[in-house]
């Protein structure tokens, strides 16, 4: 399938039930607040932190792939009494009719797109869409193999109409070549009788600094900053860098 129709169908159903944490909205925010408004989450799924973060009064809308996390979202919203813009859009074609402040994606949500030449279009898309003098924000990581006790263990809930909810890793391949993992995930959700299952792979492409960094060039973009999570120098061994990027002179 299309890694970018990933999360839809039960997938979408099952993310919020099941997800293990949601994102801190505060590094966010202390980024908007610091590089200005308007604000673009990309990626920004059913709404965390981007329903936080409009709850707070910042002027950030949203974009993401799929439809059926944006109903999701806007339903929160709705439940929330939030005022919230969002668009149904792939990051890679991304074609709104602002520009912004501020850009970011909250979390690696970038490792989703599936080869470089994504990546470069996606970059491409957030050059166009940056403000003078905005910054964007890209968090990136190299995953970890998931253990091998880890494989076939199912984790599980209830949803509120008591149905039993389930998900569980059916199999991984990892191809460092290509800087490549993908995971076959089980969903699963049972109400008496009625069963349904479905299988899909969950990919994640991750980079080298030196290749990030050439793709933003191509991109028209600028690194001026690759930190940790806490704003420090990430220095060269890391596996989880936040890059900062600026619209080339």
């Amino acid at each position: 399938m299309d890694p970018a129709d990933f999360y839809t169908g039960i997938v979408a159903e099952l993310y919020g039930p099941l997800k293990s944490f949601s994102q801190d909205p505060e590094p966010y925010a202390a980024f908007i607040q610091q590089t200005g408004m308007p604000a673009l989450e990309l990626g920004c799924g059913d709404g965390d932190p981007l329903l936080e973060l409009c709850r707070r009064g910042l002027e950030v809308e949203g974009v993401d792939s799929s439809a059926d996390m944006l109903e999701r979202l806007r339903r929160r919203a709705d439940e929330q009494g939030i005022a919230a813009t969002v668009f149904h859009q792939r990051m890679e074609a991304l074609d709104l009719p602002r520009r912004y402040r501020a850009i970011f994606l909250a979390g690696p949500t970038f490792t989703l797109l599936p080869d470089d030449a994504t990546a470069l279009a996606a970059l491409r898309g957030i050059r166009a869409h940056l403000a003078e003098g905005g910054i964007a924000l890209v968090p990136l990581f190299t995953p970890e193999p998931t253990p091998a006790a880890q494989i076939g263990r199912v984790r599980t809930t209830t949803a509120p109409d008591g149905a039993e909810l389930r998900v569980s890793v059916v199999d991984e391949q990892r191809d460092e070549a290509a800087r490549t993992q993908t995971t076959l995930l089980r969903y699963e959700r049972h109400h008496g009788s009625d069963s349904s299952v479905v299988e899909r792979p969950w990919v994640l492409h991750w980079y080298t600094r030196d290749g990030f960094e050439e793709l933003a060039t191509a991109a028209g973009l600028a690194v001026t900053a690759a930190t940790d999570q806490h704003g420090k120098s990430a220095p060269s061994s890391a596996t989880a860098v936040h890059f900062r990027l600026q619209a080339a002179a």
